[in-house]
């Protein structure tokens, strides 16, 4: 196929993106993208030298996830991780030095290309997600990710937007789950990030003793070559893999309109674990705090945020009316305006635009006739659950740009599991406070006493977090 002639138009990709409810892969989109050329010795060439953080973790994988909170963190240029990488001895004496390659991952994750590449701002138009049906849209609103085997992101969901990945280089392996599975994953919120949910599941390695609902889990797998680009829908969660020795990812966060009554959940949720992590007296190595989010805002502030968020939501609400009937033949539509999924943002600002607001908390699949509808095929192809139950790990691959399906051997095992950005001294098991929590939070017998954690992963549940938010939002419309 001519890389310049698509096989979707941008309106008709648009339109796939914002009503499929299920992960697909899109083939053949991205023939004329010149970030397709975005190998690392192409990037280390660009940035002339330039370091960058890179997150360090273990190899083996352990029974429990290997959150940013203890991971090590060094800055370092993309020649020396290179170099890192393949082996060379020149890394014996750089920033890699402590680190063996055999035994440590590295990755330079959620990096802002428009912070990376400030004053080389020509390289956005590299990225061309206007393909996608979203105008305007660049590298400029994406981010970057370079990681060498084995690195990865613990499994998690993300509470704003869906997500785009280009591959570039290399190959990744993504863990799926639907948005129906949060309770067989054991949600928490410790590490707190205002926009991701964390599983206290390792994906690479389940502890089913402590975890035996995620037996009942449906993992949908996918490994994603250089030039597809994964669509991952709206609060489904996933664990992410390098497989090969050096990968390049780029992506980008597509707001929605549902977003706004996620804010009010965030901003709930952030006032309480702040209030309570707070106040209690810090231990040592409880590190409750991701790396991501700078420091504890005070209950002032949290309160001020929450207030913002309100009434984000409501003047969204109440535009949205006026227009419901022209949008509501299209359901819920996405807003397209750029989006930093974990930055937190001025939630009190002026929306560029609203439309009909999505109330429902579970997103379910479109019906059969709607799923008729998309084109799937061999340039877009649906990520299709396992047959199996995911405590034995098997995947179906997308393998090439022809979009052959591939089923790889059940019971392969895959890697380990990571954390994420900031240096962070102090090593922390988030999981020694937190777990011995079955699906109903009810502490195991073998637990003596309750901690702060125990109560939080109860108290800021998703499915109480959301219930507190629609009873606020009622109150305040009284």
């Amino acid at each position: 196929m001519d890389e310049d002639v698509k096989p979707f138009t941008p309106e008709k990709t648009k339109e796939i993106v914002m009503s499929l409810q299920q992960p697909a892969v899109f083939c053949n989109m991205v023939g004329n993208w010149p970030a397709l050329h975005w190998n690392v010795k192409y990037l280390s060439d660009v940035l002339e030298g330039k370091t960058i953080q890179f997150r360090l973790g273990l190899k083996t994988a352990d029974l429990v996830p290997q959150f940013e909170t203890s991971c090590s963190y060094v800055e370092a240029t993309l020649e020396e991780f290179l170099a890192w990488s393949c082996g060379q001895p020149s890394c014996l004496s750089g920033p890699f030095s402590c680190y063996d390659y055999s035994k440590y991952w590295a990755y330079a994750d959620y990096k802002y290309i428009a912070r990376i590449f400030e004053d080389k701002p020509e390289i956005f138009q590299d990225v061309m997600w206007s393909d996608f049906g979203f105008p305007g849209r660049s590298g400029k609103e994406s981010t970057l990710w370079i990681g060498s085997e084995g690195a990865n992101t613990p499994c998690h969901l993300d509470s704003y937007g869906c997500n785009l990945v280009l591959q570039v280089q290399g190959r990744k392996r993504w863990h799926l789950f639907p948005p129906a599975d949060t309770s067989f994953l054991y949600p928490t919120r410790i590490p707190y990030e205002e926009s991701s949910i964390f599983s206290k599941v390792n994906i690479a390695n389940p502890d089913l003793k402590r975890f035996p609902e995620f037996r009942n889990s449906t993992a949908h797998v996918v490994t994603l070559s250089p030039g597809q680009v994964l669509l991952v829908p709206r609060h489904w969660w996933h664990y992410v893999e390098s497989i090969d020795p050096v990968t390049v990812s780029i992506n980008s966060w597509i707001e929605l309109d549902a977003d706004h009554e996620a804010r009010v959940e965030e901003a709930i949720t952030r006032m309480l674990v702040c209030a309570i992590k707070s106040a209690e007296n810090p231990s040592d190595g409880d590190v409750w705090l991701n790396p991501t989010e700078v420091e504890a805002t005070s209950h002032e502030i949290n309160l001020q945020y929450l207030n913002k968020a309100v009434s984000a939501y409501l003047k969204c609400q109440e535009t949205s009316v006026s227009g419901q009937a022209r949008s509501s033949s299209t359901g819920a539509k996405q807003r397209t305006n750029a989006s930093c999924k974990r930055k937190r943002r001025d939630v009190g600002s002026e929306p560029e635009s609203c439309t009909l607001l999505t109330q429902e908390c579970d997103f379910p699949t479109p019906e059969a006739e709607e799923l008729q509808k998309i084109p799937f095929g061999p340039h877009l192809i649906q990520v299709l659950p396992q047959s199996h139950k995911t405590r034995v790990i098997g995947a179906v691959a997308v393998e090439g740009d022809g979009g052959d399906l591939l089923h790889e051997k059940e019971g392969e095992h895959f890697g380990k599991l990571q954390c994420k950005r900031k240096r962070l001294l102090m090593s922390n098991d988030c999981e020694t406070a937190a777990h011995q929590m079955d699906s109903d939070c009810s502490p195991c017998t073998s637990q003596t006493a309750l901690s702060t954690n125990d109560l939080l992963d109860c108290l800021v549940n998703p499915r109480v977090i959301s219930l507190v938010a629609q009873l606020l939002l009622e109150k305040i419309r009284v």
